[in-house]
């Protein structure tokens, strides 16, 4: 008929990829509803990897032209300015952790620091506290002063979460807040070891200064906040019911903190 072998083949392989069949048009559809459900945040390895999870075995270049194909555009990152008052007198502690972020147990480094939100009633700041193990945000305190209150709030609800045993490193900058009499001592009551960055080096604790930039790329920059309350009750759902339970962390294999310490503890108990 005039068909080479490899013309033959060729034509099978695009046949097989027009948009009629159905395997084709399933994974526009949960392209799209991937890309609804994370705000339109997942570039195409995180969308990649979501793909597989669901037995749709595409590679990246596949996974862009179908992004392409169904409309789906990420959202770009705005520029946030990182500020932190260390220009006080009270003791710091030296920094054990030397951007040592990896951890092999859950409970063993905790780290925080402070953001802050814009509403139409002012500013709302955010203090969290993650697991580096698992990068789970395991502590936050939210409130309209930042004062040395909002870090120990934080670092309580971590407490009364986690459980962990005398010894953990907490690691912090070297803000006021955070070196400030109220703060050392719950430290010292609880037996664990302060740990502070180098003076001025955003980078010394670029863990929870990625979960910033994921917070206000993936939803604080996409709203406009009438109060402090409306704000709240959006980051604590971006916590719990996304960053926590569902958003893929290349990090953790593109598991969520939650699927990652779950599995990790199955594990153990098999071991």
């Amino acid at each position: 008929m005039g068909v080479t072998r490899s013309g033959y083949y060729s034509f099978q392989k695009r046949n097989k990829n027009k948009p009629d069949d159905p395997k084709h048009k399933e994974m526009l559809e949960w392209i799209q509803d991937i890309a609804e459900s994370s705000g339109y945040t997942y570039g195409y390895r995180r969308m990649k990897a979501a793909l597989n999870i669901l037995s749709y075995p595409v590679g990246r270049n596949k996974t862009k032209k179908l992004m392409v194909e169904a409309g789906v555009k990420v959202r770009s990152r705005k520029k946030y300015k990182v500020t932190t008052n260390s220009n006080h007198k009270q003791p710091v502690y030296e920094n054990l952790l030397n951007r040592e972020f990896k951890v092999d147990q859950p409970n063993q480094v905790f780290a925080s620091d402070i953001t802050y939100i814009w509403t139409q009633e002012g500013w709302l700041y955010l203090a969290v506290v993650i697991d580096l193990y698992s990068r789970k945000v395991v502590g936050w305190s939210m409130g309209s002063r930042m004062k040395s209150k909002l870090v120990c709030d934080a670092l309580k609800m971590a407490i009364w979460q986690r459980r962990p045993q005398p010894g953990l490193i907490h690691y912090s900058d070297r803000g006021s807040q955070y070196a400030s009499k109220a703060f050392r001592n719950l430290l010292k009551i609880q037996g664990f070891c302060g740990s502070m960055s180098r003076k001025g080096d955003c980078w010394d604790n670029a863990v929870v200064e990625s979960f910033f930039g994921s917070l206000k790329q993936e939803r604080v920059q996409w709203k406009s906040y009438q109060t402090r309350y409306e704000a709240q009750q959006d980051i604590l759902n971006y916590i719990s019911m996304f960053y926590n339970s569902q958003r893929l962390h290349s990090y953790l294999g593109y598991k969520s903190p939650n699927e990652f310490e779950q599995e990790m503890a199955e594990l153990r108990n098999v071991a």
